[in-house]
């Protein structure tokens, strides 16, 4: 039976979108067989359950929408009003109990409290959580309660009704409360559920999370666009009418408000513009007009001619109205809001005891070290030492991007090379927010290491023909520069390659840092995590056609890194057939590699030639090498060309929707790491993490 959790609330809006992230995002650590639930569902089919599919786009979780969810509610009222409630808890449990069987973990979400019965909707998530035999989180929100009582009162009464009716709630969170309240309010919290095994939290409001996009604003008051169509993502703080002579409104702008005025206000819409241009006023979010007047032609005819114009809607409705209709607005969080999503994790991994809470689904199931749970523990584990990293390329948005995720994480230092002025602009363009103290900006054209690198750089080269004129104009490269960053200790590695080739980033390496003693060869290794565990491929990146002696080395640089990661290298040396049965030069040199690979580390775990399906699949391991203790169990895997490795490890990222991490380069002294030029952001995270714990082991 697949541990389980119901998040349910005490009323509609409490945030269930952000516990819900919170709580995959843990449990994800654990297990890649997670599901989703909601017995009942708003909306009759015409539309798709926003937090579902919110879930299911955001963590890819193996279900259709279809397995995710039990009744529409119309469906459910019916048939309560027909007398068959039975028969509707009936086919939840049926439906639920299909998609238990595929998951470790599920994941329940109750009813949104939007109708007006709450009643009824308090008494089906008791029946749901009860006959699911689901472990409930309940969750209330405070934001709408002016004293500590008002707030704690309702909590107490669901958790004990909860608890009356012989359901086990592990866990009370308070969302959306004042921060100058939130302690006070968790000690009420302890005071009115002193149960030790139950997990407390308050989790403060957020005004990101909180306020609607100008697409959401634009669907629920049906109106149309003038202007900035491409803006609609932008979020509004605040609803500001101008009603009053301009010189009285506009000390009234704040950050991101909606300016709404009627669409006959031609001095009013052109004056806000300006303002937002100004850097003596705050940004706003956009104009709406009501009215259903829309600007004349002298202002439409200014308003054309403005470039990144802010969004401008029109509605029909008079001002008053609009207001009204307004103010019902609720934000939700899509698949696309990035920053929401970022910030939801955030808050819950900060307010709440995620240790503790973990135990509570502590019956999940181990099936081995799953993505997740290794790109969780890689970023742990480089946070407990940070290192700095050098990124060369900080004209890259995507390396800026990157650089905002890993320094709000607080994974790593970081030094950005390039042209100061323009990152900074990039980053205030972009709207990333970097802390200064974790951050260095450098142009090596300017800096003050440039000469010192120069002569360095000809006391290392000089017998290749150096002078201090190669030497200046080669060290403001930027992938120069940064290596000599790591080889000086400025930085402890460096990360390019997104927007320059292989060969740029490892022949300053190369050059400088050189290879570990005993090491005569930079190779690279992929950790490809599958489902249900970690592989390690090597060589898939550098080497195009190694020689016995290469492969060996290959394959032994692969199995210290494997174990600097917490692999256990079993090195399966891959062929076209196992054992004794082939002939021919390759194979021949696979099985030399192999012998090579015994003679210089014979406590390693080594089998060669072996096929694939035999490295990896213990039935047919055990037929084709029997005895063996790698066929069948292989964790690394060495592949006797580039050709081979690559495509390889290209169609298993394809076909299971592995993860790749690399490729990472090993061998050199000091770790450098190189990127593919159609790496994402989520590619340049993983690769500086790697590189983090590289230097960390470098260290040790």
């Amino acid at each position: 039976m697949a541990s389980s959790l119901y998040v349910t609330t005490t009323e509609a809006h409490s945030g269930k979108s952000l516990v819900c992230l919170g709580v995959l995002e843990l449990v994800l650590r654990k297990t890649e067989r997670v599901g989703i639930f909601r017995p009942l569902i708003s909306g009759n089919g015409d539309h798709k359950d926003k937090n579902i599919h919110l879930l299911l786009e955001h963590f890819q979780l193996k279900q259709s929408y279809e397995e995710s969810y039990g009744y529409h509610r119309k469906e459910a009222r019916e048939l309560i009003l027909a007398g068959k409630y039975d028969q509707l808890l009936d086919q939840v449990i049926e439906k639920y109990k299909a998609l238990e069987e595929k998951c470790d973990f599920v994941l329940c979400e109750g009813s949104d409290f939007t109708d007006e019965n709450a009643t009824l909707d308090f008494n089906i998530n008791v029946d749901f959580a009860k006959n699911l035999g689901c472990p409930v989180l309940l969750l209330a929100r405070a934001d709408h309660f002016s004293t500590i009582e008002d707030i704690l009162s309702p909590v107490q009464i669901t958790y004990e009704s909860f608890v009356e009716s012989e359901c086990e709630v592990v866990s009370v969170i308070i969302n959306r409360t004042q921060p100058a309240l939130a302690h006070e309010l968790l000690l009420g919290l302890r005071n009115r559920i002193p149960k030790k095994e139950v997990v407390l939290g308050v989790i403060p409001s957020n005004k990101t999370l909180q306020s609607p996009t100008l697409d959401e604003v634009k669907e629920h008051l049906q109106a149309d666009i003038l202007y900035g169509k491409g803006q609609l993502d932008r979020q509004t703080f605040r609803y500001s009418v101008a009603a009053t002579q301009l010189q009285h409104y506009l000390p009234h702008i704040t950050e991101q408000c909606l300016v709404i005025t009627p669409g006959d206000r031609g001095d009013i819409i052109l004056s806000v513009l300006q303002a937002h241009q100004s850097k003596n006023y705050p940004d706003i979010a956009g104009i709406l007009l009501t009215t259903k007047f829309i600007p004349e032609e002298p202002i439409a005819k200014v308003l054309d001619g403005i470039s990144d114009i802010v969004p401008i809607l029109s509605v029909e409705a008079n001002t008053y109205e609009t207001v009204s209709k307004i103010d019902k607005i609720s934000s939700y969080i899509t698949p696309e809001s990035d920053n929401k999503i970022r910030i939801s994790k955030q808050l819950f991994e900060k307010y709440i005891d995620t240790q503790v809470l973990q135990e509570k689904v502590s019956s999940v199931k181990r099936r081995g070290m799953t993505p997740r749970m290794f790109q969780y523990t890689l970023i742990q584990r480089a946070k407990s030492r940070k290192k700095r990293i050098v990124l060369p390329e900080g004209s890259d948005e995507r390396i800026l991007r990157a650089a905002e995720i890993l320094l709000k994480q607080e994974i790593v230092d970081l030094t950005i090379l390039g042209d100061v002025d323009e990152i900074r602009n990039t980053i205030g363009r972009l709207g990333l927010d970097m802390q200064p103290d974790q951050l260095q900006l450098l142009n090596p054209a300017k800096a003050d290491q440039t000469q010192q690198f120069a002569e360095r750089f000809v006391e290392l080269r000089k017998h290749k023909g150096a002078n201090m004129d190669i030497a200046r104009d080669t060290v403001v490269d930027v992938s120069y520069f940064g290596t000599m960053m790591v080889l000086e200790g400025l930085a402890d590695g460096m990360v390019s390659g997104a927007a320059h080739t292989t060969q740029h980033t490892i022949r300053p390496a190369l050059q400088l840092i050189k290879t570990k003693p005993n090491v005569s060869l930079v190779s690279s290794v992929f950790f490809m995590a599958l489902p249900d565990r970690i592989l390690v491929y090597g060589d898939c990146a550098i080497n195009p056609n190694p020689n016995a002696e290469e492969l060996a080395e290959i394959a032994i640089s692969s199995a210290q890194t494997s174990e600097a990661f917490g692999v256990e290298p079993k090195i399966a040396m891959l062929s076209y057939s196992s054992g004794s049965s082939g002939q021919g030069e390759d194979v021949d040199r696979v099985r030399q590699a192999t012998e090579i690979v015994k003679g210089r580390m014979p406590d390693l775990k080594v089998e060669g030639p072996i096929q694939y399906d035999a490295a990896v699949d213990k039935e047919v391991g055990i037929k084709k090498i029997p005895g063996s203790e790698v066929a069948g169990y292989a964790t690394v895997l060495i592949f006797p060309d580039l050709n081979t490795g690559n495509n390889t490890y290209k169609a298993v990222q394809r076909e299971t929707g592995a993860v790749a991490i690399g490729p990472i380069l090993q061998g050199l002294k000091k770790p450098v790491n190189d990127l593919s030029r159609g790496c994402t952001v989520t590619d340049i995270v993983n690769t500086v993490v790697i590189t983090a714990i590289q230097a960390q082991n470098i260290a040790e």
